[in-house]
């Protein structure tokens, strides 16, 4: 049983050791980006202005041949804002959201 820990504990060394360099990270992953034909992202926005802070979350889809949507949600009063990108053009979609009194 010793041997067998010993072993696969020189294995887990032995393969954790031989991990990528922190240096070609970003570049393997600008290539994965630039390579595929479409991804979907979705995060955090904050921007700030002044005294101002605004955060809102994001959420991005992209096609190859720079066709993408892009939809803000402000995270306060729920104003919701789209941004699309086609053959056609470019259109700013912005809905507002009602509440019943």
């Amino acid at each position: 049983m010793k041997k067998f820990l010993m072993l696969l504990g020189m294995f887990l060394l032995i393969t954790g050791c031989g991990g990528k360099n922190d240096e070609n990270i970003p570049k393997e992953f600008m290539d994965s980006v630039n390579s595929s034909k479409s991804y979907s992202l979705s995060g955090s926005l904050e921007i700030i202005n002044d005294e101002d802070s605004f955060t809102y979350a994001l959420d991005v889809k992209y096609l190859k041949s720079d066709n993408y949507v892009v939809k803000l949600v402000n995270q306060v009063n729920n104003h919701e804002q789209i941004i699309l990108k086609n053959t056609d053009g470019v259109y700013v979609m912005t809905h507002k959201s009602t509440q019943l009194l």
